[in-house]
């Protein structure tokens, strides 16, 4: 295999792994990885539908990555305001505690908050588990959707 076609793979591969880090953009890497691999091949394999189809599926775990913790929040019943200070408080501990940092700071912030505005602490918790779930769950589905792209770049190469 030509050495560009390692680079693809290996871009691909960083993608799943950068699934689960924090502020590592899997779905984006996977995209870079499936393009790279498709021009290392002069753009012969995979097709053109296939490409269209990975690179669809690595803007979605894109958009999970950034959005599925606070559509959780917000479903949860999070105002807006609580849902940006719970991640901006999450992205500081994220830098001092690492991602246990991140869930702790996030799932506290959003019960901190809740509780300040509504002064119910059963709400303030629920809202804050439905957060963490959800972050978690993004993570989740990162995973799958960028492990999809993997599988299937892998598949085209060898066969």
């Amino acid at each position: 295999m030509e050495p560009l076609v390692w680079v693809g793979l290996a871009l691909v591969a960083a993608g799943v792994v950068g699934s689960v880090l924090p502020l590592v953009p899997g779905g984006l890497l996977s995209v870079a990885g499936v393009l790279v691999y498709w021009w290392s091949t002069g753009y012969a394999e995979p097709s053109v539908l296939l490409v269209a189809t990975l690179v669809a599926v690595g803007l979605v775990a894109t958009l999970v990555d950034y959005a599925g913790g606070a559509i959780a929040a917000r479903a949860g019943g999070a105002s807006l305001v609580t849902t940006a200070v719970a991640v901006g408080v999450g992205l500081v501990l994220l830098l001092i505690a690492g991602p246990i940092g991140f869930l702790v700071g996030l799932a506290a912030t959003v019960f901190a908050v809740e509780f300040a505005q509504h002064a119910d602490a059963e709400a303030g918790l629920r809202v804050a588990l439905y957060a963490t779930v959800g972050v978690l769950a993004s993570t989740a589905v990162q995973v799958l959707l960028t492990g999809s792209i993997l599988v299937v770049v892998i598949l085209v190469a060898i066969v």
